[in-house]
């Protein structure tokens, strides 16, 4: 959009509140809201905040930081009756240079890359989330909604089964109608195979774009679930036994308006920039996990039994594999990365992904043969004879393959890295001396 177009849209909707949107280090969004009155300031990137506040962003001494909108963001918010309207903003610098720290612009750094390489790089995600019920608490908090160590169900359901006039699918209708009013086109909407679990799946697009939307998503649908008295996490596994929340991520390269993967004449339809960027995201899976996967909780959902892919692989249709083919082809040709789940700060997530694969075509590097068969069942004999390694165990060997590996580095950057590595290093350090529910279950009357 353009700034008339923007002022325009303004007036004649009798906007009151403008608020500016961006994303730290974690993946937490933040957001400042200024009146209506202030948005010639907005447009003049003239909006300071400070930085020091932020974990990860600016030091105390340094901390005057200014938001650039990103223009084409700009959208109204529909649960406040369009009277507010939203702008995803670049954090910059005090001297008007651009903050290297933030998120989005670590992975606009990549999308310029791909450019230079001749390529545009796409991505559809697949969110998955947990609704679990409020409504009987005399709580402002959520802890409330554990009993027993396990969270209450809103339902039994598996998957695609339909809930008629529950309160989740109600919900869940909400949030479709409030994603299609900020501009997303979804393309569908579905429990999810575990009980109170559910999916709301929507259109590719540019992978800057998509970033900017999963963040949006995720405010959409917790905002939703409160309206409905229902919370809404993204916990990758709020609840053991059962299957955790993924968030699979489909990337395609376009050359010149053709799909780069793609080739008539190559093995399964596949060309040889398919085989490098496959190639270059197997080689430093283990290393991108960390990014991909960066909580504690992330690795409870990565176990074999659960769907959840562990073994370093990719495969033609193959659900078991780590790198995934779906069966269209021509502009449709896209690969479907299994592991990442909705913890993650999708732009840094997104980010690693996209270099690694981009590695892999830089270097010319092949990946090993597809494995289309269901690892799960295979031996550690059979997975070893094919040399399928697998995922990091939990967090801290995550993090500690993600400090050996050049790529990772460069691509956040030195300062980021390290932030994010002291962040997630004192998580696992509180995990580590944290005593659980399990092992007060396990000890606590046989010892």
């Amino acid at each position: 959009m353009t700034r008339e177009e923007i002022l325009n849209l303004i007036e004649k909707r009798s906007v009151k509140i403008i608020r500016l949107q961006f994303t730290d280090l974690d993946g937490t969004l933040k957001q400042v809201s200024v009146p209506v009155s202030e948005i010639g300031r907005v447009l003049d990137n003239d909006i300071m905040f400070d930085g020091s506040s932020i974990e990860g962003f600016a030091r105390i001494e340094e901390s005057d930081m200014y938001l650039k909108p990103d223009l084409d963001t700009f959208t109204l918010i529909p649960w406040e009756n369009f009277k507010s309207a939203r702008i995803i903003c670049d954090v910059m610098n005090s001297d008007g240079t651009d903050f290297e720290e933030s998120p989005r612009h670590i992975l606009k750094k990549v999308v310029e890359e791909t450019k230079r390489m001749g390529f545009e790089a796409y991505a559809g995600p697949e969110p998955e989330f947990f609704l679990f019920d409020t409504k009987n608490s005399d709580s402002n908090s959520h802890s409330h909604i554990y009993h027993s160590g396990n969270p209450v169900l809103l339902d039994s359901g598996s998957y695609f089964d339909m809930l008629p006039l529950s309160r989740s699918e109600l919900a869940r209708r909400e949030m479709v109608q409030a994603l299609e009013d900020m501009g997303f086109e979804v393309e569908a909407a579905h429990h999810e195979v575990a009980p109170s679990q559910h999916e709301i799946d929507f259109k590719y697009a540019d992978i800057l774009t998509t970033a900017d939307r999963v963040q949006t998503f995720k405010l959409v649908v917790k905002t939703i679930a409160i309206k409905h008295d229902l919370h809404a996490t993204f916990m990758p596994k709020p609840i053991e036994g059962v299957n955790g929340s993924g968030m699979h991520v489909h990337i395609s390269l376009f050359k010149n308006g053709d799909n780069a993967f793609y080739d008539p004449n190559g093995e399964y339809e596949l060309g040889q920039t398919f085989m490098h960027f496959v190639a270059g995201i197997v080689e430093h899976a283990r290393a991108i996990t960390a990014i991909t996967n960066p909580t504690v909780n992330s690795y409870k959902r990565l176990i074999p039994g659960y769907e959840a892919p562990v073994n370093i692989a990719w495969a033609v249709g193959n659900r078991s594999a780590l790198v995934r083919v779906p069966q269209a082809r021509g502009k449709a040709t896209r690969l479907e990365y299994r592991s990442p789940d909705p913890s993650c700060n999708a732009y840094l997530a997104f980010a690693l992904i996209l270099a690694a694969g981009l590695d892999g075509i830089k270097r010319g590097l092949m990946p090993p043969e597809p494995i289309n068969r269901n690892i799960f069942k295979m031996t550690n004999s059979q997975r070893e004879d094919k040399k399928i390694k697998a995922l990091p165990g939990n967090l801290k060997e995550a993090l500690n393959e993600a400090k050996q590996d050049k790529l990772v580095l460069e691509t956040m950057g030195e300062n980021a890295f390290d932030t994010f590595f002291k962040m997630k290093s004192t998580e696992w350090s509180e995990f580590s001396s944290a005593v659980t529910d399990w092992e007060t279950r396990k000890y606590f009357n046989v010892l």
